[in-house]
């Protein structure tokens, strides 16, 4: 058996792990780069592992950094199942098309400069069109289901209460009459969230593969963000400004409206409207509503006495481009939360430059903002910020409450882990940036005595020996890889997948010379 970390290795985004074992290629996620150029760059290369080789996708959730080239892994030829929970398959509906027309609407404006400097023009990675077509083909699982994929491979889902429909993945893969569990921790959340369970305690596992996005970090303002939270309001309605705050659609938004109504239901209030303006995010609120099955007592018994986050008074949603502009047109009283999170995307970039250089406005973050993005920089307190080709002055004050992630922080990362009854012979940590994985390097083993690697990207690293197989099996393979070569010959293929069969072939030719010289 074997595992390749093809995304989210030393690095914080573009989650996606391939297993390899008894005859099957499962993938964990298939997520999208994001942040600096050089690592977004990434999602423009071919896949380095063939679409059409992988027999199961399974998502952990919805977040872009761990399903957003989906699409374009079934562009590409993937054509085997893809499985994930109810709710992540409702979020991925509407996910998906809008990365696929951020894309084309980014790609549109670099044509036109290309087109302008004489350079040569660039596709997006997929289009919403695409997105659409090929989110169809997502199944839907339950919590705490066993589902088997074949007769030796079977997996379950559980609530990792990191968003809405979140899992850790178990996985359980025979080989003989060996079982080798493997779990995939997904993104963890941090215990306490609104909307959401704490995450699952998992019993037992052979191998871990786990998130440490906050590795090196703790949330120093969880216990007291609500009242940061109304400070900040306060702050900005005496101003006479807007709150403008950059969030992530999913979670995130819905956490900021929980507390929003625990600040009116407690009078701490002052009398300004809310309003999202984000598509995705008002289709993932309404996703949220269908789903109050999955919700934790907390937010079912706010609901069950009348005060619906979801639904308060103040709270107003833009869903045409006309209402996001007039937004443009309110110079104080309004909190507006609006995507992307990170400043790169969306219509909160429109915000930003109709508010950032007044003084008497605020911008508040709430999450994580990668190296290289304008969130990033309006962080450092650079003095000036490009929006639309046009510099803006930061003269709004720049506010940020650290208490929202929406992951576990690097002590309850180290609980979950000393949760396991029988513990993980290794933990493979990903989702981490260069300044937390040596960290949790070194904490991992001393604090609960598992050896702790963080491995590099695309590395390969073999978990058991595999099946021992004979010559017949050998020839069986070789007939078999025959008859698909000739298919694949006779089907026209791109470049890109004809000179990744051929660096496979290159490589096959190498082992075999170097076997029979031996």
């Amino acid at each position: 058996m074997r595992i390749t970390f093809y995304g989210a290795a030393r690095t914080v985004t573009g989650s996606c792990h391939v297993v390899e074992a008894s005859g099957k290629k499962i993938m964990v996620d298939c997520g999208m780069f994001q942040g600096p150029r050089l690592i977004r760059e990434r999602n423009y290369q071919p896949f380095a592992v063939i679409p059409s080789s992988i027999d199961f996708l399974l998502l952990t959730h919805a977040h872009i950094d761990h399903s957003g080239l989906v699409p374009k892994l079934f562009k590409h030829g993937f054509n085997g199942r893809v499985l994930a929970t109810n709710s992540t398959v409702d979020l991925l509906e509407v996910m998906l098309p809008d990365s696929g027309h951020i894309q084309e609407m980014e790609v549109e404006r670099l044509n036109r400069k290309a087109r302008r400097a004489g350079r040569k023009l660039v596709n997006p990675i997929y289009t919403a069109e695409d997105a659409y077509r090929y989110v169809q083909n997502l199944e839907r699982v339950k919590y705490d289901q066993i589902i088997s994929l074949d007769e030796n491979i079977s997996v379950r889902f559980v609530d990792a209460g990191h968003i809405l429909g979140s899992a850790i993945l178990e996985m359980w893969v025979r080989e003989g009459s060996r079982q080798t569990k493997l779990v995939f921790s997904g993104d963890l959340g941090s215990a306490g969230k609104p909307y959401v369970k704490d995450p699952t305690v998992i019993n037992e596992a052979d191998y871990l593969v786990m998130e440490c996005t906050y590795g090196n970090r703790l949330h120093q303002d969880k216990g007291n963000r609500l009242e940061k939270l109304r400070e900040v309001i306060e702050e900005t309605y005496n101003k006479g400004g807007n709150l403008i705050i950059p969030a992530f659609a999913v979670e995130r938004t819905q956490d900021l409206l929980y507390d929003i109504n625990l600040l009116m239901i407690k009078g701490q209030m002052p009398p300004m409207q809310v309003f999202i303006d984000s598509p995705m995010a008002v289709a993932a609120t309404e996703i949220f509503k269908r789903h109050l099955d999955l919700f934790d007592k907390e937010t079912t018994d706010l609901i069950s006495a009348g005060d619906n986050p979801l639904t308060m008074p103040a709270l107003h949603f833009s869903r045409t481009a006309e209402e996001s502009i007039a937004l443009n047109n309110v110079k104080g009283g309004a909190i507006i939360l609006s995507a992307s999170g990170m400043c790169d995307a969306g219509r909160i970039k429109h915000h930003l430059k109709h508010n950032l250089w007044r003084p008497e406005c605020t911008v508040l973050f709430v999450g994580y903002q990668a190296p290289g993005t304008k969130g990033q920089r309006l962080l450092s307190g650079v003095p000036s910020i490009r929006i639309h080709g046009e510099e803006v002055a930061v003269k709004a004050d720049i506010r940020n409450i650290d208490g929202y992630s929406s992951h576990a922080d690097q002590q309850e990362l180290l609980n979950w882990l000393n949760s396991f009854k029988q513990k993980p012979r290794r933990v493979f940590l990903v989702h981490g940036s260069p300044e937390a994985l040596p960290v949790m390097e070194t904490l991992v083993p001393d604090k609960t005595g598992i050896d702790a690697y963080a491995p590099t990207w695309q590395e390969s690293i073999e978990l058991t020996p595999g099946t021992v197989f004979s010559s017949e099996d050998l020839q069986r393979a070789y007939e078999a890889v025959a008859a698909r070569m000739e298919k694949f010959i006779h089907s026209s293929p791109d470049s890109a997948d004809f000179e990744r069969v051929m660096k496979q072939l290159k490589n096959l030719e190498s082992v075999l010379n170097k076997t029979l010289e031996s």
